[in-house]
């Protein structure tokens, strides 16, 4: 009985199940299941004794509406369907025709999405070429971040904010170090006091698009859709912090992609030189013993090693591994304070500094639930469907979408367990 209790209390927290290895390390493919309803209490109030727990940044001066309030999510894309490309603020379609006017968005053709395999380009076109370099295909882009100074191991986690994100952050804060957080918008939505947490805790918040799809399938506008939005929301619930640094959902981006990132919003591309292939492993110690292996590899270049944040198994793997981080030699900082410049924002130091300055390209908060389109140039306009967005079964209380590439799922039983057996060692 007390096993069904803990099965019980363990099934909400599955958030991915493993998927087949693809053609190599590189490929990284998971399911994204968000909730179409909200809970009847998603936020805490202001007044709450929890939010003098933490100190909030300093911020640019704006009022923006509290994190988590309905005001706060006004505006932005309904849930949860995917940014519609003409329902974008006029100020990021003029950018983005200001930019391909002046020839900096290359006119690359978008992939196709064929199940099971990564994106494919159109016949004759070499994703390797210096022309369209896709990342997907390990080509590296000038000014684009695969790997860390020597000797660090450049932190990061994907796919937050969710309810591992909790435990992670206080692990982190137990130990005196930060991470980078690379979030998907739709999850800040349906998670802000998770959110919260992240960011009070002083951790870096950056881009990792707005509902998770393949970036080079995707028209220039609705790439815009899935960057902006994200940016906009991290903008309004920072004290007005613009994100520095974007990851590409699977690492898939191009020219043509990382491009739009660059000319119209400012973002830099992060993608990573390490694997910890979370993603496919529900077992904790398949994840701790992949990480050890991670820790004990060369120390030139650093490390920057893709990790998650949505399943307590890798975050169960991540903290089961840490201390060999630092025995085997390596310095542990945020992946955003370690690269470039150290700042972590483009308009602030980091997420505590006093230093935010208005942004620009961003739009006000005002004007969201205002804003139009404008017509982009033509060039890559592609589909504005992302095809692995599929709904899944409603009910009367609540429904949810996968965001998937379609393959294999392990059974019930399989995901079960392991979150089952985090949950009685918590407990224990």
């Amino acid at each position: 009985m007390f096993f069904l209790q803990i099965l019980f209390i363990a099934f909400p927290l599955i958030r991915a199940a493993a998927v087949p290895n693809l053609y190599d390390s590189h490929d990284h493919n998971h399911a994204h299941d968000v909730r179409q309803s909200l809970p009847n209490t998603w936020y805490q109030a202001r007044d709450h004794p929890v939010h003098k727990l933490f100190k909030r940044a300093p911020g640019d001066g704006i009022d923006y509406a509290p994190v988590g309030t309905p005001a706060w999510s006004a505006g932005f894309p309904p849930l949860p369907s995917i940014p519609s490309p003409s329902a974008l603020p006029a100020e990021w379609v003029n950018a983005l025709n200001a930019a391909v006017a002046a020839g900096k968005i290359p006119n690359i053709p978008p992939t196709t999405n064929v199940p099971n395999t990564n994106p494919v380009y159109q016949p004759g076109l070499n994703p390797n070429s210096p022309e369209i370099c896709s990342a997907t295909y390990r080509c590296r882009i000038p000014g684009d971040l695969w790997d860390s100074p020597t000797g660090v191991w450049a932190s990061s986690f994907d796919d937050g904010p969710s309810p591992s994100t909790p435990p992670l952050v206080q692990f982190l804060r137990t130990n005196n170090v930060s991470t980078t957080h690379f979030m998907i918008g739709v999850n800040i939505i349906y998670y802000p006091s998770q959110f919260l947490t992240a960011f009070d805790a002083g951790n870096d918040i950056a881009v990792h698009t707005w509902s998770h799809p393949y970036m080079t399938t995707l028209s220039n506008l609705d790439v815009l859709g899935q960057l902006g939005w994200t940016m906009q929301l991290i903008h309004n619930s920072t004290g007005g912090r613009v994100p520095r640094y974007w990851r590409p959902p699977y690492g898939d981006s191009d020219m043509r992609v990382r491009s739009i990132a660059k000319e119209v919003f400012g973002l830099d591309t992060v993608i990573w030189n390490q694997d910890s292939a979370d993603w496919s492993a529900p077992n904790p110690q398949v994840i701790q013993d992949n990480l050890a292996r991670i820790a004990t590899s060369p120390k030139t270049p650093g490390v920057m090693v893709l990790l998650h944040e949505i399943t307590p198994p890798s975050v169960t793997a991540f903290i089961g591994a840490f201390p060999l981080i630092a025995t085997n030699g390596w310095r542990f900082a945020s992946l955003a304070k370690v690269v470039n410049d150290g700042r972590t924002y483009q308009n602030a130091l980091d997420s505590s500094s006093n230093d935010v300055t208005v942004a620009n390209i961003i739009s006000s908060p005002s004007s969201l639930s205002s804003s139009t389109s404008s017509t982009a140039a033509p060039t890559s306009s592609g589909s504005g469907t992302v095809g692995n967005l599929a709904p899944s079964p409603t009910s009367s209380k609540s429904a949810s979408i996968t965001l998937r590439l379609d393959r294999q799922r392990q059974s019930i039983f399989s995901l079960l367990f392991p979150a089952a057996m985090c949950v009685i060692a918590v407990l224990s």
